[in-house]
């Protein structure tokens, strides 16, 4: 151990066989031995191989398996944040450490079966996307999700929604935002031809997570382990416990980002589409 070397501490990571139709387990330091899973709204459960005890990587497995990948992330000021809290069903903030506006939020209830709820700078506080559907964004005139409030760099807003602050139960936080070099969270609208996503990168991207926002869309996985070419790119559903597809272009390499093709999935026209890239 650990079985993924990441080169840094884990703070946050999900994994998945790649040619298997299996679930995406999540992982995550404020909950050891916790397990979610990204593609269905079940509660924590408990997983004795998750460990973070280690500066270098997570889980406590060991083996060769070259169709099991894990996605890593560590907490850093301005990039990714992780937060814990306790629901109390009360309009109120929560404190964060990401030192920066959070652009993207993935928030779960871990007590109970409820949704993974996701807020976007893109749509906006008074709309809300489901993680693990392929829904379209969702209105929340009433505020009852995100307080109708736009985060700050040192708070973000609860409604009295059962779905993000139910009361008395654990609730995880997974908190993005766009920084210099390193990721960009943003948008795009659809063209039906190729568009070039610039994200300020100087070596392109190597981890990019795109969703059609107007209407139903999958959550699209994209990275450089598996292959971001100027050919067929393999990608996965968040939303999803399909195997990778492997013979579709998705998407091309861009040097200050990614390029995205006529594919209907990641470019229909007049679509649009929130994304996640990581340099």
């Amino acid at each position: 151990p650990p079985t993924w070397n990441s080169g840094f501490p884990v703070d946050w990571a999900f994994y998945k066989y790649s040619n298997q139709s299996n679930e995406w387990a999540v992982g995550t330091r404020l909950m050891p031995r916790g397990k979610l899973v990204l593609n269905t709204n079940a509660a924590e459960s408990t997983d004795t191989s998750h460990v973070f005890d280690y500066m270098n990587g997570w889980l406590d497995n060991t083996g060769t398996l070259s169709t099991l990948y894990s996605w890593m992330f560590k907490r850093a000021p301005g990039f990714f944040d992780v937060v814990a809290f306790t629901g109390n069903n009360t309009a109120r903030t929560i404190s964060h450490n990401l030192e920066a506006v959070p652009e993207l939020m993935i928030v779960k209830d871990r007590s109970r079966s409820e949704e993974w709820m996701v807020y976007s700078a893109t749509t906006g506080a008074n709309k809300w996307l489901r993680l693990h559907t392929n829904d379209s964004e969702l209105n929340d005139s009433q505020g009852d999700m995100w307080g109708g409030t736009t985060p700050t760099s040192s708070v973000f807003s609860l409604g009295n929604s059962s779905n993000t602050n139910h009361n008395g139960s654990n609730i995880i936080a997974y908190l993005f935002s766009s920084l210099s070099g390193i990721s960009k969270v943003g948008s795009y609208t659809g063209t039906g031809y190729d568009i070039n996503v610039d994200c300020g990168f100087t070596s392109g991207a190597r981890f990019v997570l795109i969703k059609r926002t107007d209407a139903n869309g999958n959550w699209m996985v994209y990275d450089t382990s598996r292959g971001i070419v100027s050919g067929n790119d393999p990608y996965l559903r968040l939303n999803s416990t399909q195997q990778e597809t492997t013979d579709e272009d998705h998407i091309d390499p861009l040097s200050s980002g990614f390029t995205v093709t006529t594919h209907s999935d990641v470019n229909t026209n007049g679509g649009t589409y929130l994304f996640l890239a990581i340099a």
